[in-house]
């Protein structure tokens, strides 16, 4: 009984001395030294800067890239918007169950106007044949061009983003390594997947699409920040997935066979493979180990298990569930949801890291996960662990962006940063500042800069750079 008195009562005399009675201060966390894997020293991230940095320049070399854990694929964008773009295009953004086709017109004084449509891909497509999913595709993009009375009369520039594992050899030439996300469709692994679409849109005969680049999120987002600020040269995404992509000299990308006049070349790291080799296992916890394991790609983007949004809540779930195992928290008292794998959302860790002073987020999560009339030390300790997962995430993410930002060392660089976790999570932007000041070589000055649709916006930027310079080559190399 004590128990649940005496907080009450602190929360009571809280009220009367107006302090912040229920916040985490309030409670004496219980299950710190449970927690101490999570946290990372700035000689543990050290290390691991070090490591990734050998990594990347592996994935750069002619000669390791092919044992290289993290890939580097050379993305052929040597030149980022600088403002001047004008006209109208189109972007297709293909990333899952969902894909987008956007209509975006640039104009005078950063003038911007955006339609967008999301169309589906049916389940049996998503295992189908190849030319299956691209007819349907098509489909979709002469629905879209009529629907909005777009002039056709000459070829639409289009921009292509392609959210799965490729392999470029050009601007318009990119080969699918491998599907992810449920895909499964035949005749399209080491195949060129804007061929593909560019035979899909011929076959119809009833639209013009000019496919002017393919890109992934990462530099879509690179180029939808660079649109507004110039000095955006990393990109970055922390959402279901965790990958960045960085501006890198020419001579360094030893497997880039293009123009090799202009000194840059945007460079997709893939670095959610990093610790693949187990590189990384040190700092890996049993949680991690576990949460790997049962995935369905064990062994496998080993870095972005320990950071993204698809994973960091159920790294709680698992963490929760061994505690109250143990009889630290609930009184050992378990609801069959919170046991149920998957059930634990990354969106509940930002809701109860935002509570501040009365726990009625934590609350309202754990009832919704079937914990009955928890103690407020119980939602202290749920807290702590929410905030222990998450600033793991956000650090090593630091330790990432630090060993690009040493190895780029330019005075000043924006990074452009999107997805689910950064944008709703109350603290990962702070967090991510503070620790990368701490990493970064000191007359290196960075600021973040949260991109706007870099899926989207950042695919039509990428046609919209090559129609400026009329320079991009509409018969890439052939293989």
């Amino acid at each position: 009984m004590c128990n649940v008195i005496n907080p009450i009562l602190r929360a009571l005399y809280g009220l009367f001395t107006k302090a912040t009675p229920l916040s985490l201060s309030a409670y004496k966390v219980t299950i710190k030294e449970d927690c101490t894997p999570f946290i990372l020293s700035n000689e543990q991230l050290g290390t691991i800067m070090d490591d990734m940095d050998k990594a990347i320049k592996n994935g750069l070399g002619k000669e390791t890239n092919p044992s290289s854990i993290v890939k580097c694929f050379v993305t052929y964008i040597q030149d980022l918007p600088n403002g001047t773009e004008r006209g109208k295009f189109l972007a297709l953004d293909l990333g899952g169950t969902n894909f987008r086709i956007l209509f975006i017109e640039l104009g005078e004084n950063e003038y911007f106007h955006m339609d967008s449509e999301i169309f589906k891909v049916p389940s049996h497509i998503q295992t189908g044949k190849g030319t299956e999913l691209f007819d349907h595709i098509a489909k979709c993009l002469a629905e879209f061009v009529k629907k909005h009375n777009l002039d056709n009369k000459k070829a639409l520039p289009l921009g292509f983003t392609f959210s799965f594992p490729l392999r470029q050899i050009g601007l318009t030439k990119g080969y699918l390594e491998s599907w992810t996300k449920g895909f499964n469709c035949s005749g399209v692994v080491n195949e060129d997947v804007v061929k593909l679409l560019k035979d899909a849109i011929k076959r119809r005969n009833d639209i013009e699409i000019d496919v002017c680049g393919i890109l992934n999120d990462t530099t879509g987002t690179i180029m939808s920040c660079a649109w507004k600020n110039p000095n955006t040269k990393i990109g970055l995404i922390v959402g279901t997935g965790c990958n960045a992509c960085y501006v890198e000299k020419v001579e360094n990308a030893e497997l880039f066979i293009g123009d090799k006049s202009k000194p840059h070349v945007i460079v997709n790291t893939e670095w959610g493979a990093f610790g693949d080799d187990g590189i990384i296992d040190s700092i890996r916890t049993i949680y991690d180990r576990k949460l790997d394991e049962n995935s369905l790609n064990p062994g496998h983007q080993r870095f972005e298990k320990m950071i993204s949004g698809m994973y960091m809540g159920e790294i709680v779930r698992m963490v929760i569930v061994d505690l109250t195992n143990q009889k630290k928290l609930f009184d050992g008292r378990l609801s069959e949801q919170m046991k149920t794998p998957g059930t634990f959302d990354t969106s509940f860790v930002s809701d109860i890291e935002s509570d501040e002073t009365n726990y009625k987020e934590t609350l309202k999560v754990l009832n919704e996960m079937g914990i009955v009339k928890p103690s407020f030390v119980d939602c202290a300790n749920v807290q702590f662990i929410c905030e222990c997962v998450s600033k793991r995430s956000a650090h090593l993410v630091s330790a990432g962006l630090a060993t690009l930002l040493n190895k780029m060392s330019e005075k000043t660089v924006t990074i452009g940063v999107d997805g689910s976790v950064y944008r709703f999570h109350p603290y990962f932007h702070k967090i991510m500042v503070e620790k990368i000041k701490q990493l970064v070589n000191p007359e290196i000055k960075f600021d973040l800069m949260l991109s706007e649709d870099g899926s989207g916006r950042g695919a039509a930027l990428v046609a919209a750079v090559a129609i400026r310079d009329e320079q991009y080559n509409r018969q890439p190399l052939d293989s």
